[in-house]
C-alpha cells in the first residue's frame, strides 16, 4: 500500500474516522497530536474505513496502530457531516501531498467532502507505544489547557470529545482507566479535577467515591512516615 495509506478499492469513499486520545501524565489531561511530515500541520489520529470493515473496527484498528495497545476504553461520540468541514482540506493536503508521496488523483480523493465519526479513547500512558504511521513524523502530548490549531475541524472534534468525557466520568469510571493498577485517593481527585478542569474539595470528593463501592483499600504507600501514608486502592473486580 503506498504511503497514503489508501486505495479506492480498499476504502469506503467519503467516509472517515478520528480518535481523541487521551492520557493522565505529569498531573495534566493530555490528548494525542500528530504532525504531517515536513509541515507544520498536526491532527488528531484518523483514518479511514475498510469496504469489508465496520465503524467501530477502523476506530479500533487506527488506535491500535497508533497506540500499540489494543484492550481501549472507546467511546463514539459525534458524527461530523458539515457541508463544510472539508472546505479547506485541498489547501492543507496540497502542502504535504509530496511529503506523503500522494498523486493528483489522492490529493481529489483526500480533499472531497468527508463525514468523520468521532471516538473518545482513554488509555495509561505508561503502557502506550505511539507509532507514527507513513505519513507522520512527529507526535505530542499536547495538554487541553492550551491551545494548539489542529488540522479542518480537529479543534472541534477536541471540543466535543472533552464533553463526552465528562459526561462519562462517573456512568463509566473514566478517570481510573488514565491511572496504574492502583493509586491514592489524591490522585484520583487529580484526575478528575483535571477532566473537570475545576477544583474539588477533597473531602467531598473522598465521601462520593467511597460511596460508590468500586474501590478496594489494599495497603499504604509508604512515602514517609506511617501517620502520613496514604491508603493504595484499586477497582474491586
Amino acid at each position: 500500500m503506498k504511503n497514503i495509506e489508501h486505495s479506492s478499492k480498499d476504502w469506503l469513499p467519503g467516509i472517515s474516522v478520528d480518535c481523541v486520545v487521551f492520557v493522565f501524565h505529569e498531573n495534566q489531561l493530555k490528548y494525542l497530536t500528530l504532525k504531517f511530515l515536513n509541515s507544520d500541520i498536526w491532527s488528531l489520529a484518523g483514518g479511514y474505513v475498510g469496504n469489508r470493515e465496520s465503524i467501530n473496527d477502523a476506530a479500533k484498528r487506527v488506535l491500535t496502530e497508533r497506540t500499540g495497545l489494543t484492550n481501549i476504553f472507546l467511546e463514539q461520540f459525534y458524527c461530523f457531516g458539515e457541508f463544510g468541514r472539508n472546505v479547506n482540506a485541498r489547501a492543507e493536503f496540497a502542502k504535504i501531498k509530496n511529503d506523503i508521496g500522494s498523486t493528483t488523483d489522492d490529493l481529489d480523493w483526500l480533499s472531497s467532502r468527508f463525514i468523520s465519526t468521532g471516538y473518545v479513547a482513554v488509555v495509561d500512558y505508561e503502557k502506550v507505544n505511539v507509532s507514527l504511521g507513513d505519513v507522520s513524523d512527529q507526535f505530542m502530548w499536547q495538554n487541553v489547557r492550551e491551545f494548539k490549531q489542529l488540522f479542518l475541524d480537529h479543534n472541534e472534534i477536541l471540543d466535543k470529545a472533552l464533553v463526552k468525557l465528562r459526561e462519562c466520568l462517573d456512568a463509566k469510571l473514566i478517570a481510573f482507566r488514565l491511572l496504574p493498577e492502583t493509586f491514592t485517593m489524591s490522585e484520583i481527585q487529580q484526575v478528575y479535577e483535571a477532566i473537570l478542569g475545576a477544583s474539588l474539595v477533597r473531602t467531598n470528593f473522598q465521601r462520593k467515591i467511597l460511596s460508590l463501592n468500586i474501590l478496594e483499600r489494599i495497603e499504604k504507600k509508604f512515602s514517609g512516615g506511617a501517620h502520613k501514608a496514604p491508603y493504595l486502592y484499586r477497582l474491586k473486580k
